[in-house]
């Protein structure tokens, strides 16, 4: 690989990487045939994957794996238990040869049930497949143990290591343990449990592994109705104790897809201009998610949800040769798969697939549009100034905005602000400052149109262009204002919209329109954010430049009163007699010294007036 291709690999990567979310779910990496060479999982998408392509990363082997990988892909799960899950069975069905090499030696623990004539059940690390079936791994020990204890108070499988067979048992060469006498263990090794016995129960303790605690549940009511029915209530007590246990089990620890076998899910999402669809597809097989991709799929004739899912549906399900008899689906369709019934769940775990199908969508489409807009970002402004435009129905895109903010205290140094936002960014050449000169007091609504009718009616007269839109910092009463200069006054046409704050004085809606209705806009949406920000900062300017003229005016003194005298000269004075009272009371030769004879004689004059009053 030439070095530009290899940097322009790398790019592609860390764009991947950048845009990943910070969020539990598994991931794999790609070669140059886009054939899966590494399957990982992690609680936080992006640190985790990000971590891999660091400089000081210094594992030779990490080192192999990244200069292989060519592209990345990822999952979104709800939990790191889910992520696990769904690893070891990408890994059990795609083999990827980097999971072998890259081993750290750190492994899950399973839960081993061997093939013994009576069969033991332990956790272990170890996995042989000669030695028994294998559940797990367990990524939270106490889940596992959890499961374990459960197992043990409901079927009680022994747990010596004794070689146990039919001939022993029959010879008599065993004795009872300890656990037999504690009720821990049925004791199978001197026949007071019989074989039979022995091995239903570790036959739903299978199916309890496997996640089909309900299915158990229903098996051991049945069995109790017949004990039951056959007056063998001793036995009936057991299977009531045993259901009651797993019930209790179940509500607490359940996981979703452990009750489902063998079904498709299918959620589809709009981008926000609906020229794009995100149809997101998750297979389950087995209580495992095995498969979770979501494609996009451009509309060509505005096609519905509906259709664009049709066709979908047909063509993922053969790409890959899915034969599930169940697909769940968010809405109805029109037509029928052969051999397979859509399901639209409402509650319970086939609604939490559904759920989650649709989260990865949405990840893919904000993942996209960020991509898109981190390589060119004006395609975001125009982005939200198109969604402005949509929510205000105005008439162009608001591409300059103006926005305007009051100052003063108790009416003095009152002053304005003026902000220019152009394409959803700051234009500071533009802004503008407004000092108060026909308000008499703390009038800000006078002071509003004072500065309003000052800037509009001079780009009248200059021809500057008017902008698309102008927000005001306050509710209906200052937006009132503002449209009887713009329109009764100026015969003006610019829409004009609002920002109100609520008790806590954080902004918290959009007003539009005469009379001023709230525009419904999420507050947490990129959108709101950015017209949060224009009102702080024409709060911010405006705030400076009261701050500022404030200033100078409490440093007047009566020297810059006296004309002639300047900035420097009066810097002179303060340094050589440091206060005015001293420059008061100089004589002429002490004024003379310090800044000359015509200055002096400026000075002196100016605080020993003559007789008739005049200075």
């Amino acid at each position: 690989m030439i070095k530009e291709e290899n940097i322009n690999r790398l790019t592609h990567l860390k764009a991947v990487v950048q845009s990943m979310p910070e969020k539990p779910g598994t991931y794999q990496y790609y070669d140059s045939d886009h054939n899966i060479i590494y399957v990982g999982k992690a609680k936080n998408l992006k640190r985790r994957v990000s971590s891999y392509f660091h400089k000081e990363v210094d594992r030779f082997k990490t080192k192999v794996l990244v200069s292989k990988i060519h592209d990345i892909s990822y999952s979104v799960v709800n939990s790191e238990e889910d992520a696990l899950l769904i690893e070891n069975q990408l890994i059990k069905q795609y083999k990827p040869k980097y999971n072998v090499l890259l081993k750290d030696g750190k492994t899950y623990p399973s839960i081993c049930v061997t093939n013994e004539y009576f069969p033991r059940i332990f956790k272990t690390r170890n996995i042989n497949k000669r030695y028994g079936t294998f559940y797990g791994p367990y990524s939270h020990i106490s889940s596992m143990y959890a499961i374990l204890d459960i197992i043990k108070k409901v079927y009680k499988p022994r747990t010596c290591r004794f070689p146990i067979t039919k001939e022993g048992i029959e010879q008599g060469k065993y004795k009872p343990c300890l656990e037999y006498h504690l009720h821990n263990c049925g004791a199978p090794c001197i026949n007071k449990q019989s074989y039979e016995d022995y091995q239903e129960a570790i036959k739903q303790a299978r199916e309890v592994l496997k996640g089909n605690t309900r299915e158990v549940q229903k098996l051991l009511k049945k069995q109790m109705e017949k004990y039951a029915e056959e007056l063998r209530f001793e036995d009936a007590e057991l299977c009531k104790q045993r259901y009651l246990a797993l019930d209790n089990f179940a509500a607490k620890s359940e996981i979703v897809s452990h009750t489902i076998t063998d079904v498709d899910v299918f959620t589809i999402v709009d981008d926000d201009s609906k020229k794009n669809a995100f149809i997101n597809y998750i297979h389950v097989k087995n209580g495992a998610i095995n498969q979770s991709f979501t494609y996009e799929y451009k509309r060509k004739l505005d096609e519905t949800d509906e259709e664009l899912l049709n066709e979908a549906i047909l063509e993922i399900r053969g790409r890959f040769n899915s034969t599930a008899k169940e697909i769940i689906v968010p809405f109805e369709l029109d037509f029928k798969v052969k051999g397979a019934e859509f399901f639209i769940p409402q509650r319970g775990d086939k609604r939490h697939l559904l759920e989650l199908s649709e989260m990865n969508a949405k990840q893919y489409k904000f993942d996209r549009l960020k991509q898109t807009e981190k390589l060119n970002p004006e395609q975001k402004q125009t982005r939200l100034m198109r969604e402005l435009q949509q929510k205000l129905k105005l008439p162009k895109l608001p591409y300059q905005i103006e926005c305007f903010d009051n100052s003063n205290i108790s009416g003095t140094d009152a002053v304005a602000g003026c902000i220019v936002y152009k394409g959803m960014k700051p234009s500071k050449k533009d802004y503008r400052k407004y000092n108060i000169k026909t308000v008499v007091g703390p009038d800000d609504y006078a002071s509003m149109q004072e500065v309003v009718r000052r800037r509009y009616s001079r780009m009248q007269e200059e021809g500057t262009p008017l902008p698309d839109l102008i927000i005001t910092d306050g509710g209906k009463g200052q937006m009132e204002v503002v449209r009887e200069v713009v329109e009764d006054e100026l015969h003006l046409n610019i829409p004009i919209a609002g920002l109100a704050k609520d008790d806590r004085h954080r902004t918290n809606e959009l007003l539009y329109g005469f009379p001023p209705q709230t525009i419904g806009i999420d507050v947490k949406s990129e959108l709101f954010k950015v017209l949060t920000q224009i009102q702080d900062e024409v709060h911010r300017f405006a705030i400076s430049f009261h701050r500022n003229k404030r200033s100078k005016h409490q440093l007047h003194s009566e020297l810059d009163d006296i004309r002639g005298i300047g900035p420097k000269t009066k810097e002179a004075l303060i340094k050589q007699f440091k206060t005015v009272n001293r420059v008061k009371e100089a004589d002429i030769q002490l004024l003379t010294e310090g800044i000359g004879a015509s200055k002096a004689a400026i000075v002196y004059n100016y605080f020993h007036p003559n007789k008739d009053g005049t200075k």
